[in-house]
């Protein structure tokens, strides 16, 4: 579904320029729910607003359902919005008109591509929960409700993929828990491919596959030792459920230059603050490095 190659996004003015995505590399399969997690200022959300079509990469391949997103033409990318992708901001200023009714609210992008349904948008309100709160307007509906018109609008027109950036982040926990479910509901049923970006690595308990960005690239990946339906039976059975680091195996990524990202937190043990030089060498099938002050 997702193909991102050398991804590079610089943003200038006059008097500065700030280099956002340094070759990222990504590939989400078709079908797949994933998450991309990173701090303030690691490049998550630039990425999102690129695969959402709101912004061009200044260099690199950037292939969403085949379409090169770098090539197409401004008229491409409004019918790429309109019909392959699905957005969830976290804003719900973004999600919703405030005057509309939910009903309306979900109809509106329907109307926009000249073909509305009511009886959809009556369907998308029952699949989120929302079917008795359908001639209400955003005031009188609470945050996670609010959140939950923004996913059936972000499906009115069938997108193929659907991104959520911080959907969970305005919400208490329980509601954050209950829009993840419906995540995996979409996911399982409907086939959806899902993309949250979060800086929340709690995320981790909903989703398999986690994708780490730091610093404009892809720095790690936590895997799934076990299914999240296999963690849940355990749960049903008593038996306790474990922490992220013991449910997840994070897996450190060489992109294609042969670059490695050392975790942050190796680096602060290390004393390293900038640039600096490691030795690095081979013991049977094992890489080693030595810190900077043994590397001679």
């Amino acid at each position: 579904m997702v193909e991102c190659e050398n991804l590079v996004k610089i943003y200038k003015t006059a008097e500065i320029e700030v280099v956002a995505l340094q070759g990222l590399d990504l590939i989400v399969e078709d079908g797949e729910l994933m998450a991309i997690i990173g701090n303030s200022g690691s490049g998550k959300s630039t990425l999102l607003n690129m695969l959402g079509a709101l912004d061009r990469p200044s260099a690199g391949k950037l292939l969403v359902d085949g379409n090169d997103l770098s090539k197409m033409s401004t008229q491409g990318l409004v019918e790429y919005k309109r019909k392959t992708v699905g957005f969830v901001w976290q804003n719900n200023a973004r999600n919703l008109v405030p005057y509309l009714s939910a009903l309306d609210n979900v109809l509106l992008p329907m109307i926009l591509s000249g073909k509305q349904r009511k009886e959809k948008a009556l369907e998308l309100l029952d699949l989120v929960g929302l079917s008795h709160r359908r001639n209400n307007k955003l005031q009188q509906l609470s945050g996670g409700e609010q959140q939950r018109v923004a996913i059936a609008i972000a499906l009115a027109n069938d997108p193929k993929l659907l991104l959520a950036d911080e959907p969970t982040g305005a919400v208490d926990t329980k509601t954050s828990s209950q829009i993840l479910d419906l995540f995996r509901h979409l996911n399982k049923h409907a086939g959806l491919t899902i993309i949250i970006v979060t800086h929340d690595r709690q995320l981790a308990r909903k989703v398999d596959r986690v994708v780490a960005i730091r610093d404009g690239r892809t720095s790690s990946e936590l895997i799934r030792k076990k299914s999240y339906a296999e963690e849940i039976s355990e749960i049903q059975s008593g038996e306790s459920l474990k922490s992220d680091e013991e449910s997840h195996l994070e897996m450190a990524v060489i992109d294609k230059a042969g670059r490695l990202q050392i975790p942050k937190e190796f680096l602060e043990a290390w004393g390293v603050r900038g640039k600096s030089m490691v030795r690095v060498d081979m013991e049977g099938n094992r890489v080693i490095l030595y810190p900077p002050n043994e590397h001679q």
